[in-house]
């Protein structure tokens, strides 16, 4: 019988991902530990289990989390369930993307403005900008 699926270290790298991450999703129970085979001598990662680790790092990609992730291969798992319930879990996702980009264009703002007003031959006891960040609005 020939030995089939992939080591540790070349799954790894065939994903660009860490053996450490691998290792992780095992003992947080996102993946199952492989069997050891006998003529082998060292565990092999069967084509299942390696599907199951490029959904996780495409979702982890699409910034969904552990957790978020776990409940999307539950979902995969139970053939029977509605799309209607990943749909939901991708448009609060797509919301809370949203969210932080909105977020990110505020800094991106606040910066600009801060920067603008940075004149390149003031000290740093006169600098706006270390001004700006040590200004307290609460006292």
């Amino acid at each position: 019988m020939a030995v089939q699926g992939v080591t540790i270290g070349v799954l790894a790298k065939k994903l660009g991902i860490g053996v450490e991450t691998i290792r992780f999703y095992e003992r947080e129970g996102l993946i199952k530990q492989p069997k050891v085979f006998k003529n082998a001598g060292y565990r092999r990662y069967e084509p299942e289990l390696v599907q199951r680790l490029y959904f996780i790092r495409k979702a982890k990609g699409l910034g969904f989390s552990l957790k978020e992730i776990r409940e999307l291969l539950d979902l995969r798992a139970l053939k029977k369930e509605k799309c209607g319930s990943v749909k939901t879990k991708a448009e609060q996702k797509l919301s809370e993307v949203n969210d932080k980009i909105r977020d990110l264009i505020a800094v991106k703002e606040a910066l600009a403005k801060l920067i603008a007003t940075c004149h390149l031959e003031a000290t740093t006891s006169e600098c706006p900008i270390l001004d700006a960040l040590n200004l307290r609005e609460d006292l």
